[in-house]
């Protein structure tokens, strides 16, 4: 089985939205603003380049270096922030949660996705610069989602509580996480630096934000990567304008919801609320609500008139949380942004917010699909071509996977339809006899042709269960190798951490994920040779 790909279409893994998305339909072409090609992005950088100023610039390097200096930054990235002055430098950015270890392998496929669309954008568009953007979710409360990861099969689990902004979270106990981790992991060079990342990430840093940024510099920063935390006071400030707007008007209720209406053939991934925004102190991150003409905090005592809350806003802006709504226009009003690349969850609420940006005169970006990825070593790969299996045939419901291989290597048919369309044959002329007579006889025809049709189907059923005993052994085979490569009959990456594959392969492993990726190649990639 050579190395190939198979179209997310194909796959079955994504949306009706997000398919009709990558075929550009034009039940959807409202909702984005232009499609992920290459030739695109030159109008792309024009609209973006109207829009953005050079105070904003001025601003957003000022952060970048601020939020930066406890790390070791890599010249690739110093050099990408100083080019964040420049008119004709532009940034692409992925976005995710801090999740503890990186949690599962698509945390990476999305840094790296990003990092080889802007390296396809400069050789396109040689004149212009593009920087790779990580854009910490630290002001996410939802520490449950983020707490573990699963390494060899077992869980690798914090045991911590947490009310607020996880970024603020203090790393305090994860020294046991570690212990854990680090029996976990065995002897050899490989396993010593995984061990000695965990613990200079987790161990050595404050909160759980400092920590993320100092694993993802150590993964990334020698390819460029710049790092930022929305949760910033100078960027908070440029953006009060919306948040003033947002609670004032409710603009984004409106807007949203007015498109989900639109959507009706779709499954709406997000509701936006009234008000799509959080108040935010140091344990607390609670919903703002506007009820009787004052803003309430939820769960909590506090309550503010509207001049209270537009006084608040000019002078605690950081107090002010987007939502799953919001936050994706805070990030395209504070970055010089040309592109988003998100899983097809993320895209598909993205797909919600055009006509809102519209509404705030903001650029919409272009959506990208995250790059995905099968791997598979070598032996598996021989596992794949002595059973005969194919990619497409180990991408499917393993109840399909098995009923295929059994009729293929079934001696004898197993398919009944020639004998139904027989039956069907010899009951048409029946019925034409039927029609002679009176009603009683045609109902009488019906009934005995959907008796013996019954009995054809239930003949077939069992006739594919006993099939599927007589070649349970290399069908058990087959399912195991399909269960290898899709854990718990879903994919890889969203179960399986990078420590196992690094544990074995070292840096080998990335180099190798960055050599297949391609985020404009709208396709699964499979991963061998060698891993």
């Amino acid at each position: 089985m050579p190395n190939d790909c198979i179209s997310y279409i194909q796959s079955g893994y994504f949306s009706g939205l997000i398919n009709d998305y990558l075929q550009e339909k034009p039940e959807v072409k409202s909702l984005y603003n232009r499609f992920p090609k290459l030739e695109n992005f030159k109008a792309q950088i024009e609209e973006k380049q109207s829009n953005y100023t050079p105070e904003f610039r001025a601003t957003l390097v000022e952060v970048l270096i601020k939020q930066n200096q406890s790390i070791n930054l890599s010249a690739s990235t110093q050099k990408n922030i100083q080019l964040l002055k420049n008119q004709n430098t532009f940034t692409v950015t992925t976005g995710h949660q801090l999740s503890l270890f990186t949690g599962p392998l698509y945390f990476l496929y999305k840094i790296i996705s990003t990092i080889k669309l802007t390296e396809q954008l400069k050789a396109e568009y040689p004149t212009f610069d593009f920087v790779p953007v990580y854009w910490m979710a630290t002001e996410d409360h939802d520490f449950e989602e983020i707490s573990s990861f699963n390494f060899k099969g077992k869980k690798i689990h914090w045991n911590a509580e947490s009310k607020g902004a996880v970024g603020r979270l203090s790393t305090e106990g994860l020294s046991a996480v570690f212990e854990v981790f680090s029996q976990e992991l065995g002897h050899g060079k490989n396993a010593d630096a995984i061990r000695e990342l965990f613990q200079s990430a987790y161990v050595k840093h404050d909160n759980l934000a400092q920590a993320t940024r100092f694993l993802v510099n150590e993964l990334f920063g020698a390819k460029g990567l710049v790092i930022i935390d929305g949760d910033e006071v100078l960027l908070k400030k440029q953006f009060a304008p919306y948040v003033q707007e947002e609670l004032q008007n409710q603009t984004a209720f409106t807007t949203v919801t007015e498109t989900i209406q639109q959507m009706k053939a779709y499954h709406a991934q997000v509701n936006p609320r009234e008000i799509n925004l959080f108040y935010l102190e140091d344990n607390l991150r609670e919903r703002i609500i506007y009820t009787d003409g004052k803003y309430q905090i939820n769960n909590t005592s506090l309550v503010f008139s509207e001049d209270e809350m537009l006084e608040l806003l000019q002078k605690h802006p950081e107090k002010f949380s987007p939502n799953v709504i919001m936050r994706p226009l805070y990030q395209e009003v504070v970055l010089p942004n040309l592109a988003y690349i998100g899983g097809g969850g993320e895209i598909a609420y993205w797909l919600e917010l055009k006509s809102y940006f519209e509404s705030q005169k903001v650029t919409f970006p272009i959506l990208v699909l995250r790059d995905s990825l099968v791997l598979a070593t070598e032996k598996q790969l021989q596992k794949a071509d002595k059973l005969q299996l194919s990619w497409s045939d180990l991408f499917l419901k393993q109840a399909d996977l098995i009923r295929l291989k059994t009729h293929q290597l079934s001696e004898f048919p197993i398919d009944l339809s020639s004998y139904k369309i027989q039956l069907q044959q010899q009951f048409a002329q029946l019925h034409a006899l039927a029609k002679q007579t009176d009603a009683s006889f045609s109902g009488a025809v019906s009934a005995q042709e959907k008796k013996q049709l019954n009995g054809l189907y239930k003949l077939e059923k069992r006739l594919l269960k006993a099939q599927i005993r007589k070649q349970s052994e290399i069908l058990e085979r087959i399912t195991s190798l399909q269960n290898e490569l899709f854990p718990n009959q879903g994919l890889q990456e969203r179960q399986l951490n990078f420590a196992e594959f690094y544990l074995e392969f070292g840096e080998g492993f990335f180099e190798k994920l960055f050599l297949v990726q391609n985020p404009l190649q709208l396709s699964f990639k499979m991963v061998s040779n060698g891993f």
